[in-house]
């Protein structure tokens, strides 16, 4: 109520002091100074005093991994991929998300030359014929997973993402 008040007092007083320093007398001067600067000094002490808040830097330690059970459900897209020799195994690499679950759901399918491969984390309702769970690693923002393959050791498989049908880049060296 005392901040309308003191509005009020700004909106009617002002333009009434400004007249007089600029048109009256000496003494009418002195006193639209005066009201100007008492209207000032209200104003400053009626405005709440503004907390600024205080931020606090520490390190803070990553959270666990969750369980296999625990984790969010998601479809991570293998980014990269390496076929060992011998097409003994195959190691799937992806972007890592901040609760990556420690296992994931398997399933591949040999069409062809391509190595179809199905990759699900988290919970999943039902059971694909040749599911597999296999450990998950996390490497910085990096998480892969190693599996084991039987196909025939005379072809040169490419390794395809089964959801989109697009190929997965082989790891390279650098990496």
């Amino acid at each position: 109520m005392l901040a309308i008040a003191l509005g009020i007092a700004w909106l009617v007083l002002s333009p009434l002091c400004l007249w007089i320093i600029f048109r009256g007398r000496l003494g009418a001067k002195i006193g639209a100074v005066l009201t100007l600067a008492a209207m000032e000094a209200a104003t400053v002490a009626v405005r709440p005093a503004q907390e600024v808040p205080q931020v606090v830097a520490y390190d803070v330690p990553a959270p666990p991994r969750p369980e296999a059970g625990e984790c969010a459900e998601r479809t991570p897209v293998p980014r990269a991929a390496r076929l060992e020799k011998g097409h003994e195994s195959l190691e799937l690499f992806w972007s890592a998300e901040p609760d990556e679950c420690r296992t994931a759901k398997v399933v591949l399918r040999q069409k062809g030359r391509q190595l179809r491969v199905w990759v699900h984390e988290g919970p999943m309702r039902g059971h694909r014929e040749g599911m597999r769970t296999v450990p998950v690693r996390v490497v910085g923002d990096t998480a892969s997973l190693h599996l084991a393959l039987d196909v025939p050791k005379r072809a040169h498989y490419q390794p395809v993402d089964g959801r989109t049908g697009r190929h997965i880049a082989p790891l390279r060296k650098h990496h």
